[in-house]
């Protein structure tokens, strides 16, 4: 059975950092009131800072920055099956040029999607801070969760426990 538990303000950022940074990888979405998931694409969220924003690198030039100019409703899908642990973010999106952030940020992988590096003159950073969030996080390991679901089965009893909740950053 799953608990909810909504959380606040350093509770919050705290769930949101920790779910953000176990899972990385999102289904990052522009063009929200017309979109048929075409402008859906996966990201890599480098860090949430203290105030609860994510943080991406991206392309200059990319389709991602020219929908965010002319809307900056986001939302953001993470997901990790293999922990039952999922989060929804959705937020407002600012391109940033700023090359003290592209420094604090950086990291070797980066260099995959920019080959010049930190100094690549396509480079730049989106900023999203979250409107509302909400979680679904399941307790356990994946072992330990099967078998509470194979004992709920025999049982009748639901023995897989977890939370969910609204995250207000």
């Amino acid at each position: 059975m799953s608990e909810t538990k909504n959380l606040n303000n350093k509770e919050a950022n705290d769930k949101l950092k920790s779910l953000v940074d176990d899972i990385n990888i999102c289904l990052f979405c522009t063009h929200l009131k017309t979109d048929d998931g075409s402008t859906a694409r996966p990201m890599a969220a480098q860090k949430v800072c203290d105030q609860g924003n994510i943080w991406f690198f991206s392309e200059k030039d990319s389709d991602k920055n020219k929908d965010i100019a002319q809307d900056k409703h986001v939302q953001l899908f993470f997901s990790h099956p293999g922990k039952s642990s999922y989060l929804v973010v959705n937020g407002e999106a600012e391109i940033i040029n700023d090359r003290a952030k592209i420094e604090e940020l950086w990291s070797p992988i980066v260099k995959i999607w920019f080959p010049e590096g930190k100094d690549d003159p396509n480079i730049s950073i989106v900023k999203v801070k979250p409107t509302t969030a909400y979680y679904w996080d399941t307790a356990g390991n994946k072992m330990i969760n099967f078998i509470k679901l194979m004992a709920s089965l025999a049982t009748g009893k639901n023995l897989v426990t977890g939370n969910e909740g609204e995250l207000a950053v």
